[in-house]
């Protein structure tokens, strides 16, 4: 299996990293995705990656909820590092709880997918209360010609057949999916398992049984086999169909 998203640089982890990193691979993790949120993450991440190289493949980008009024220094410090990142992310549009920096959010998506364009990578995308500004962003840029992963989507049939218009875009399924009176299942069930990923966002969103405490890669098995009863296949299936996409879109890491 491959976690595409997981914060393991975090502090959340600064006491137990190589546990829990030992605890993935037991678990039949192969490669963990770290995506990059802001400037001080930046040395964190690689840092990690740079101590567990062939498992652990960075990103570079910044969230929208931490897109201020400096987002365009942010970001031009942060291209230095584009050839040595396998995907742009995270990055995206956030307005749950704040649309202070609506605008600048925008701008800086729209900047950010110029570096996917250029480099040839694929975007990690996140969304939250933002469904048709994001999709009016992605039709202004052509997004059938890019590729990547709409992050922890929880959306409705509608929402996922609309991101699933753009060709190049699956979903990241993560711990949500094993919620109770979730309905992501429902949705699911129109979705292709082609079109989707596994994910973890670890430290945050445990799936259950571990819902409620620190997410870690390891728990991705628990929405793999979450998925073999909506999609009515094996977890070998599950594995290797979400591995060929993830390799498909992340150029054969």
């Amino acid at each position: 299996m491959i976690d595409t998203h997981s914060h393991i640089y975090g502090p959340e982890f600064d006491e137990d990293r190589n546990e829990v990193i030992n605890n993935a691979l037991q678990a039949g993790i192969e490669k963990i995705f770290l995506p990059n949120i802001n400037a001080d993450s930046v040395s964190r991440m690689f840092a990690v990656a740079h101590q567990y190289p062939d498992v652990c493949y960075p990103m570079i980008g910044l969230h929208p909820e931490d897109v201020k009024d400096d987002w365009q220094s942010v970001l031009d410090d942060m291209c230095q590092y584009l050839s040595k990142v396998v995907a742009v992310g995270e990055t995206g549009l956030d307005f749950y709880w704040d649309s202070t920096y609506k605008k600048e959010q925008i701008e800086a998506l729209e900047y950010q997918i110029s570096w996917a364009k250029e480099y040839d990578l694929p975007l990690v995308i996140h969304m939250r209360k933002a469904e048709q500004e994001l999709i009016e962003v992605m039709d202004r840029h052509k997004a059938d010609a890019l590729r990547g992963i709409f992050h922890c989507f929880g959306g409705s049939k509608e929402t996922a057949q609309r991101m699933l218009a753009y060709e190049g875009f699956v979903l990241g399924i993560g711990g949500v999916l094993t919620f109770k009176n979730c309905r992501l299942a429902d949705t699911l069930k129109y979705v292709p398992l082609d079109r989707i990923v596994l994910e973890t966002d670890a430290p945050y969103l445990a799936p259950v049984p571990y819902r409620g405490k620190r997410n870690e890669p390891a728990y991705v098995g628990h929405v793999a086999q979450f998925l073999t009863n909506i999609y009515n296949v094996s977890l070998d299936e599950i594995n290797q169909v979400t591995n060929k996409t993830v390799k498909s879109i992340f150029n054969n890491v």
